[in-house]
């Protein structure tokens, strides 16, 4: 297989999918990249900005990069605040790696996300196929990416393949923007003893799914057999479908303690009520055996050992996770 590529690699998703990758395949055969320098010790890295095609050009042709993760991407909550911003680096990214797919013969994965729906789509159960009107430039975006990645595999024969990602919960890297941030914020708030104010309203409910789960996925999509693979737009995937007060309550299994006082941002939650309460996986189930192992409880037992061995440990000196550029959150 030839070496994979990972852009926004220093975010979120990228934080947990780049040692994965490495485990899997061999550290010298995953290319991550980003905006910043590298952080130590992350393995191979360049700097890639997605919006430059001639650098992307290079990168592929440097390492003959055969499959590229796309992570790279505007937040739906700071896209809202810099929507020029958010088109560009969103869509103007995607384009470019696309078109360098089709070039270099890449195989290629995309995120979409939640927020690819909007007020009129049934909000429970939501269907692989259904009505997709968007009302925020994140969720345009993502839709216009999903479209646009049907055009590339329909018209050019590209592999590309992607997933509708849910709330993702992470111990791995600090929020980073998303409107279902509450929950990792609740999580570390939890850990440190700390009193929360939670942006959206106790009863909330949004699709969840923990990191690890979100990261085997993507793996197993881009591993699965091209043929029986009905959608090259994205898959519907979710593990859960929680509010912010069910995640209270089972925070206090672990943290008797915790407070949260419900502050609701008026932005935020306008973008959440827009978003399905669950989705429909049955054609992920179907067409590549998608089937999370983390259910609520699950999710946050581990959170809380994961995190408290993080507290614990001696500070890192290093960069943090995020950047401008990395997506460091799906939704």
């Amino acid at each position: 297989m030839r070496p994979i590529l990972v852009t926004g690699a220093l975010g979120q998703i990228g934080a947990e999918l780049v040692p994965a990758l490495q485990e899997r395949y061999g550290v010298e055969r995953v290319v991550a990249s980003d905006l910043r320098p590298c952080a130590p010790a992350i393995g191979l890295y360049e700097r890639l900005d997605c919006t430059e095609p001639q650098m992307i050009a290079d990168v592929i042709r440097r390492y003959d990069i055969g499959r590229v993760y796309h992570l790279a991407a505007l937040l739906s909550a700071v896209a809202e605040a810099r929507p020029q911003d958010a088109w560009n680096v969103n869509m103007g990214g995607l384009r470019n790696l696309l078109e360098a797919a089709r070039r270099f013969g890449c195989q290629l994965f995309f995120p979409s996300s939640i927020a690819a729906f909007g007020p009129s789509t049934p909000r429970r159960r939501t269907p692989q196929v259904t009505i997709q009107r968007p009302i925020t430039i994140y969720g345009v975006s993502k839709l216009a990416g999903e479209l646009l990645c049907d055009y590339y595999f329909n018209r050019f024969g590209v592999d590309v393949r992607g997933l509708r990602l849910p709330g993702l919960v992470s111990a791995g890297a600090a929020p980073g923007g998303g409107t279902t941030d509450y929950a990792v914020e609740m999580f570390h708030a939890a850990v440190r003893g700390e009193r929360y104010a939670c942006f959206l309203s106790a009863n909330t409910r949004l699709d969840m799914m923990y990191m690890p789960d979100a990261i085997s996925a993507i793996i197993e999509l881009m591993e699965a057999d091209a043929a029986p693979l009905r959608y090259r737009n994205a898959y519907n995937v979710t593990a859960m479908s929680i509010t912010p007060v069910e995640l209270v309550v089972e925070i206090r299994k672990h943290a008797p303690q915790f407070v949260v006082d419900f502050r609701v941002d008026p932005l935020r939650q306008s973008i959440a009520d827009s978003w399905p309460q669950s989705l429909d996986a049955n054609a992920a189930r179907e067409d590549w055996r998608f089937a999370p192992s983390f259910d609520l409880a699950a999710m946050t037992a581990d959170m809380f050992a994961r995190l408290s061995a993080k507290i614990a440990a001696p500070k890192d000196d290093g960069l943090e996770s995020e950047t401008p550029h990395a997506d460091a959150r799906i939704d």
